[in-house]
């Protein structure tokens, strides 16, 4: 079997101002502090001698080449987003769309908070989910009250409930 994957399929173009503000501050963050850091510990390190040999070297030019992708993709992924930072108009509050803070309620009486996001929002420590995700894609245009059956890969279903929509400037 060789080393050929499928390409992945192409992520939501949309993003949070905050979200934009966050990827943007990491972009100058890579390009103006930390790859000037590194290139000079590079040159340092090219400075004592034998570069096939030089552990400093050799390490500093990975780091370089990760910044650079990084940097290369976020340019190129910001260039593309389209920032949604306008909340809905009044009388369409009580419908999910992007950006939505969404209150569930399932089986057990247990509520869950989640924010619909672009797929460069998330993060495992917050309530984010991405707006590929299946349950975001179930919650957008789903109204106040309404229930929904998220499908698991093991076959099992849970219910759930919106009690509550948050459009937060």
């Amino acid at each position: 079997m060789g080393r050929w994957r499928p390409p992945q399929p192409r992520s939501s173009k949309y993003i949070t101002a905050e979200g934009y503000a966050r990827l943007n501050e990491e972009l100058k963050y890579l390009w103006k502090v930390k790859r000037p850091e590194i290139t000079q510990s590079v040159k340092e390190a090219a400075a004592q001698g034998d570069r096939s040999e030089n552990a400093e070297y050799i390490y500093g030019k990975k780091q370089l080449r990760e910044i650079d992708r990084r940097v290369r993709y976020l340019s190129k992924r910001l260039d593309d987003m389209t920032v949604v930072d306008r909340a809905p108009e009044a009388d369409k509050q009580d419908t999910v769309f992007f950006g939505a803070w969404v209150t569930l309620l399932d089986e057990d009486d247990q509520e869950r908070k989640h924010r619909i996001v672009g797929p460069d929002e998330i993060d495992a420590g917050s309530a984010y989910i991405s707006m590929d995700s299946p349950l975001a894609r179930l919650l957008l245009k789903k109204q106040l009250g309404d229930e929904i059956c998220l499908r698991k890969p093991d076959d099992s279903e849970s219910y759930y409930e919106i009690i509550a929509i948050e459009y937060n400037p």
